[in-house]
């Protein structure tokens, strides 16, 4: 499954199908010793065929054919190499010949409906080559030999390449599109043409009323949260109850205020704040604020130049030095007057009304998330270092992880229990990065440890920004969906059968959006 998905997702099928058939060519070689050393008969009839196991589904396959074309180029390749055939001139000249038609055939092709008419013949008269071939090439351990050292080279091939396309994946989830930077730079511009009435929302008495559906947002991305916001209010009961809280950063500050000014969400109610008007939220009182400052925190994320830089590359995103990313732990400051808030991700997209979540009885427990136990991977000892003893003592390897991205969090009861406090601990505990590394949902795993209420899992599905295997199904039922992972909606690299779920929320003809060239 994983190289099906990795195929799917590089397009590398030259890199990969050497190393998958060299190895059955192996097999088969080592297969034809064993019976030479019976019989030193060989079948000089018909061309080499690869038993896998699975020619009937092959045969169903819309690109049977064309994967069957480019096994015969490859196992051309391997007998131009070997030194027999360049010891024969006129096989040689046929072999390369059949190599040139195969190749014509092919073209572009990635279905067998897009191949040429002479594909079939061309198939067939590479096949009686290759069958002379088999007759020329009666050394198999020569020939093996030098399979073995084709596959070898083709293997690490592979590996540089997955480095490099884990790299370029990575750099591009760290880059602004020149749109999405436009974009705020327009707005900022006509913010400041707008009389000072004109700058303020709506609505306003609405902000600390306890009684009403509030949402956390903290992004310095403005089309990412427009998204979040109006897929919310399309799907509410009564937009006019729902109240959207929007931190972002310095810089994106006006655009974001801008955008929504001149964008209301029907009804709703929009507040949008400068994290830099939080002055409590200062190093002096926030471990994580003084360890983000700090220059080893930033050669670690940042550092690019060392031979082990490669390895655990996701979890070396900048992202994971801004404060944004930390304010949910600090929502009782935020939201002293409210009893419940819903914290959203800037990655996702509300299908359905949420407002039942309000209503839930959460047992006494801080926080209501979908969790995420299904692959062994998403499990504590994916998040923490179990060999360290302040994380063994404590936590157990095999407990569910969750999911943030959409959860309801008690703040009453984060009070009562004093959940900020917790969270503090254990960041002091963690100033050498020993205890984890990755960016919030280590510390979340670890300061909601049995204070997490599970959610039913159609509320929150996961991994459209990683998975192209998530179930239709399990999109459509699914009260919210997440783009978590690099592949971005708004990304030229995010998986295009998913992106429509989040462009249908953009007005692509909206005139800021023309003017800094934003696409769908």
């Amino acid at each position: 499954m994983e190289l099906d998905i990795y195929l799917d997702h590089s397009h590398r099928l030259s890199l990969f199908f050497p190393c998958i058939l060299s190895w059955f060519y192996l097999q088969e070689i080592k297969r034809e010793q064993k019976s030479a050393q019976t019989s030193r008969k060989m079948d000089k009839k018909g061309p080499i065929k690869i038993d896998t196991g699975k020619q009937k589904d092959q045969a169903a396959m819309p690109d049977a054919r064309v994967r069957q074309l480019k096994d015969l180029l490859i196992r051309a390749r391997v007998y131009l190499s070997l030194q027999a055939t360049r010891n024969n001139p006129h096989f040689s000249r046929e072999l390369r010949g059949r190599i040139k038609e195969v190749q014509r055939a092919l073209g572009d092709a990635s279905k067998d409906s897009e191949l040429g008419r002479n594909a079939y013949e061309r198939l067939k008269a590479m096949e009686q080559t290759l069958a002379k071939g088999k007759q020329i090439h009666d050394d198999c351990a020569a020939t093996a030999k030098k399979l073995r050292a084709m596959l070898h080279s083709t293997e690490e091939q592979l590996r540089v390449h997955k480095r490099q396309t884990m790299f370029l994946t990575q750099l591009t989830a760290k880059t602004l599109p020149k749109g999405l930077h436009c974009l705020p730079l327009r707005l900022t511009t006509e913010y400041y043409t707008l009389n000072s009435s004109q700058q303020q929302f709506p609505n306003q008495e609405k902000l600390e009323d306890p009684q009403l559906y509030h949402y956390a947002l903290f992004s310095d991305n403005v089309l990412a949260a427009a998204v979040v916001v109006n897929s919310t209010v399309i799907h509410s009961k009564d937009p006019s109850k729902h109240v959207f809280h929007i931190v972002t950063d310095r810089l994106n500050y006006v655009a974001m205020r801008m955008w929504f000014l001149v964008n209301p969400p029907g009804k709703a109610t929009v507040q949008v704040q400068n994290i830099e008007e939080f002055t409590w939220l200062n190093s002096s009182y926030s471990p994580v604020l003084k360890q983000l400052g700090s220059q080893s925190m930033i050669d670690y994320y940042f550092r690019t130049h060392r031979a082990n830089s490669d390895s655990n590359l996701k979890y070396r995103n900048p992202k994971y030095l801004s404060i944004l990313n930390h304010l949910r732990f600090y929502l009782p400051e935020i939201f002293p007057k409210l009893n419940k808030v819903l914290f959203l991700d800037d990655d996702i997209v509300v299908q359905k009304d949420l407002t039942a979540l309000w209503s839930l009885d959460l047992k006494g427990n801080v926080n209501g998330a979908v969790e995420t136990c299904g692959e062994s991977f998403h499990r504590f000892d994916r998040y923490l270092n179990f060999s360290n003893p302040l994380i063994s003592k404590n936590f157990d390897p095999r407990a569910c992880g969750w999911a943030y991205g959409m959860n309801i969090f008690d703040l009453a009861e984060w009070k009562r229990q004093n959940i900020t406090g917790v969270y503090h601990s254990w960041q002091k505990l963690n100033h050498d990065r020993q205890l984890w590394k990755l960016g919030t949902l280590p510390p979340g795993l670890i300061t909601f440890w049995k204070r997490t209420y599970p959610l039913d899992r159609s509320w929150h599905v996961l991994g459209l920004g990683y998975n192209p295997s998530v179930g239709q199904k399990d999109i459509e039922r699914a009260s919210v969906i997440h783009y978590n992972g690099n592949m971005k909606p708004w990304l030229e690299i995010s998986i295009p059968k998913y992106r429509s779920y989040w462009t249908r929320f953009i007005d692509y003809d909206h005139i800021y959006l023309r003017e800094c060239n934003i696409n769908p």
